[in-house]
């Protein structure tokens, strides 16, 4: 290969590293989620959220959800998913009242 023909390729694989680059940054202070959802607003309120999860085993596990300001604990896997207990409270500690 020409000396030529080395540097036009080194510099086409400069640029082309170069735009995915900038693709990158862009994406990452823009959000591809933005572009995606339509009619998302990032203001408003969620109603749904995983509060914790537990693994029980490979094919199990206990997940604590809130929606609407109330917990709910689901059991999720194992070929079916159960509602195990409604409307949780935290509870009080004991620690707070001393």
């Amino acid at each position: 290969m020409e000396t030529a023909a080395i540097i036009k390729s080194l510099l086409a694989l400069l640029l082309v590293t170069g735009l995915i680059g900038i693709t990158a940054l862009l994406a990452r202070k823009f959000g591809p989620g933005k572009f995606l959802a339509a009619g998302f607003k990032p203001n408003r309120e969620r109603r749904l959220k995983v509060i914790e999860t537990l693994p029980l085993d490979a094919r199990r596990r206990l997940v604590l959800i809130k929606r609407d300001g109330a917990e709910h604990l689901l059991l999720l896997g194992a070929g079916q998913d159960i509602v195990v207990e409604r409307g949780i409270r935290k509870p009080r500690r004991e620690y707070e009242n001393n």
